[in-house]
């Protein structure tokens, strides 16, 4: 086999996923559909199937060998399109395409081309369900708490979209209600009311003003930032309204934990509205300085960046695992109407992730 993938597999393996409705909560189809193509191309893995969620396991051809996991999303956002999947040039169009079912597609014609060579690597396969939605409800909480192995993996890729850059670490975030509450009256003689809106002027002024925290680590910069994402309040259009929410997210980075972070937000606002925490998610050290990172870029790696987004990468460095983010997927796309990726992108992510499996046997990266 050659390091080039011929583009035709991918882009038929991707066509394929993004032809399967797969919003967060309905990955069912898309699981199934993953887990029978697989039984057939490698009937002699391991395989386990927890709801929505599989995980295939390709064995190293010894023991002892480190354990590669590659991790990748069934679910997608829910976006419109103005036509079916399709292949326009060497852009590929479809729900997912490159949020994330383009590291999907790496995933599975990568592993299903690896038991014609030996392997100096176990290969763990993680597809799970309903990233998209809240932090509790990401179905890859419960495969790392049920199946032991995955908490002993040597290392981790999160193919999230990328632009095959190596994104490192990533940022924690948070969600709080803040509260400011007043007292009704018709808008006619709105003295004889106390408007809550009006109180939150000040705040959303000050929020406005705010500029980015540089955190530098392990030589890269992470940018905390606040933003008010939500506004909901008022009774009707003739009411001066007693109560304003403002739905506030908190970019935070490496190094620092979600209550911590919270605190520090309450303190900020001060006791000119209340502040409730709604959700938090933890931010990932970026290991820059990992010996299997240091291999990964040595791959073929062009490109090396902080993420200021969040990804699961946390969820496997809160554990002890490791974890970088890496996909072909185009970035700029994701969550867009008419999402498209590139579809060269496949076969460079696909060339760069065969050649790391393979150094672990030939010592080449």
């Amino acid at each position: 086999m050659t390091d080039v993938e011929p583009e035709g597999a991918l882009v038929r393996t991707l066509l394929d996923l993004v032809s399967i409705p797969s919003p967060t909560g309905e990955e069912r189809a898309l699981c199934d559909h993953v887990e029978a193509r697989l039984t057939r191309t490698l009937p002699d893995a391991e395989r386990w199937r927890i709801g929505d969620s599989l995980v295939v396991r390709l064995p190293a051809s010894a023991a002892g060998a480190p354990a590669i996991g590659l991790v990748g999303h069934l679910d997608v956002v829910r976006t419109e399109h103005d036509g079916p999947p399709r292949l326009e040039g060497q852009r590929l169009f479809g729900p997912g395409a490159a949020d994330m079912k383009s590291g999907l597609a790496v995933m599975i014609e990568l592993a299903e081309r690896l038991p014609h060579e030996p392997r100096g690597c176990e290969i763990w396969l993680v597809f799970y369900a309903r990233e998209e939605g809240p932090y509790a409800e990401n179905a890859l909480g419960p495969l790392l708490e049920t199946l032991e192995p995955l908490r002993k993996l040597s290392f981790a890729i999160c193919l999230e979209p990328s632009d095959n850059k190596l994104q490192l670490g990533c940022m924690g975030s948070l969600h709080a209600t803040v509260r400011f509450r007043g007292r009704t009256a018709h808008s006619a003689r709105p003295w004889q009311g106390e408007n809550a809106i009006v109180k939150a002027a000040p705040l959303l002024e000050a929020m406005g003003r705010l500029a980015p925290r540089d955190v530098h680590l392990d030589g890269l910069c992470f940018r905390e930032v606040l933003a008010p994402t939500l506004a909901r309040g008022g009774r009707g259009r003739n009411i001066v309204p007693d109560l304003f929410e403002i739905n506030v997210n908190v970019r935070f980075a490496p190094g620092r934990k979600a209550e911590e972070v919270f605190d520090e937000l309450r303190d900020w606002i001060g006791p000119q509205a209340e502040c409730e925490l709604v959700d938090a998610s933890p931010a990932a050290r970026p290991h820059a300085d990992h010996p299997f990172v240091r291999r990964l870029v040595g791959c073929g790696i062009s490109t090396v960046e902080p993420k200021q987004a969040w990804t699961d990468v946390a969820r496997f460095d809160a554990i002890g695992v490791p974890a970088v983010n890496f996909g072909p997927g185009t970035q700029a796309q994701a969550h867009q109407r008419n999402e498209w990726t590139e579809v060269r992108a496949l076969v460079v992510a696909h060339d760069v992730l065969a050649r790391f499996v393979r150094s672990f046997e030939s010592s080449s990266c």
